[in-house]
């Protein structure tokens, strides 16, 4: 697949048409079929009333299929949910906390949701060791490794963190982690779609993510990844009637797990989002993620170097140890940022980082020109 494949997907976001869209990293473009997907849902809900349900619940099993694409899991391994936090904490409900193996390692690059997760868990015993970036940018691997020993229990950490776009090392963390006998949950929010990934070579236990950003499927359809060895080993307490085998049998007042994936399911499935988020997985899942992360990185070493021509402040990796984002600061940035989005050059602005901006598949050259012109052009007026 070539850059020209990949723009010639253009026509599929119409927002591409009336702006320079520079927020992925966020907030992917909305597909133009998305429009008709919820159209779908609505007139489900209205045609069908409750028996809609059966189309609803089908959605939901293909939306879970359309993700272990992306991830190139095996079937049956997904369960979709409402949000990272939300999965996470279903993990997080499942382990014994009793010492000596009650830590729960990761750094402090983490995205704060999740970390608000695994602090909670203290309450119940956790120790959690938090591994600190010198320069608020890179995690060395090295040591990360080092904080992962006999005592830890799991590793919760991001592939890509949001602050900077910098890759861990996801492999070397894994490896570390399974030889003292801990495990390792990715959140792979900031790569699926834009970073090659495969969970089942990289052995990883869990992996969550959502379809807001590079899946281009808006807020609200999260998910969980399992290896598949190990979902008969974990009940979760936080848990509901879509855990059950046979939830429609409404039986009291024990939990019965269901035998596969879905006993990390919870309360009732928000649907909406399962359709909104239709489009944008299944045209990820048939890109080739290779070519799109050549693309990716061409494209964000053109930002890196506008960037620091201009004397910005680089927050993100200059080497390949970088997802699809990159992120600027200087003075005044926030209000750049906020003028860049009233003039339709959409972006965001994060403490710590800065500007942040990333072309997905779907961006031209020109459009990034356009970007770092505009971003001086509005600086020097203030």
């Amino acid at each position: 697949m070539t850059e020209q494949d990949l723009l010639a997907l253009r026509g599929e976001f119409p927002a591409l048409a009336q702006s320079v869209y520079m927020i992925s990293h966020s907030l992917g473009a909305m597909p133009q079929a998305t429009t008709a997907a919820l159209q779908e849902f609505a007139s489900l809900w209205v045609n069908k009333s409750i028996v809609a349900w059966e189309d609803w619940l089908r959605e939901s099993q293909l939306a879970a299929s359309r993700i272990e694409r992306v991830l190139q899991a095996a079937p049956g391994t997904v369960q979709m949910a409402t949000n990272v936090s939300q999965v996470q904490a279903t993990i997080a409900s499942c382990l014994d906390y009793r010492a000596p193996r009650n830590r729960v390692v990761y750094t402090d690059m983490n995205f704060p949701s999740v970390s608000y997760v695994w602090q909670a868990e203290q309450r119940r015993g956790a120790e959690v060791v938090l591994v600190k970036s010198d320069d608020g940018i890179t995690v060395p691997t090295e040591r990360m490794i080092e904080a992962i020993d006999e005592r830890t229990l799991i590793v919760p950490i991001s592939h890509v963190l949001f602050r900077s776009s910098y890759i861990q090392d996801a492999a070397a963390i894994v490896k570390r982690a399974h030889e003292v006998g801990a495990l390792v949950l990715l959140d792979v929010y900031q790569s699926a779609g834009i970073v090659p990934l495969n969970v089942t070579e990289l052995g990883v236990d869990f992996v969550t993510g959502g379809s807001v950003k590079w899946l281009c499927g808006g807020p609200g359809a999260a998910y969980l990844y399992v290896r598949p060895d190990l979902v008969r080993q974990f009940s979760p307490r936080t848990t509901g009637w879509f855990a059950h085998r046979a939830p429609f049998a409404f039986t009291m007042p024990e939990q019965d797990y269901a035998d596969g994936v879905a006993r990390f399911g919870g309360g009732t499935l928000a649907i909406a989002p399962l359709y909104q988020a239709r489009a944008g997985a299944e045209l990820i899942g048939t890109l080739d993620i290779a070519a799109v992360r050549r693309k990716s990185l061409r494209q964000t070493a053109y930002l890196i170097e506008r960037s620091v021509e201009a004397g910005y402040r680089l927050n993100s990796p200059r080497d390949e140890q970088r997802g699809g984002t990159v992120c600027f600061d200087f003075p005044l940035a926030d209000k750049v940022c906020a003028e860049l989005n009233r003039r339709r050059f959409f972006c965001d602005h994060r403490p710590g980082a800065g500007i942040r901006c990333s072309p997905h598949f779907y961006n031209t050259d020109e459009e990034l020109v356009r970007f770092m012109d505009e971003v001086a052009s509005i600086r020097s007026s203030l």
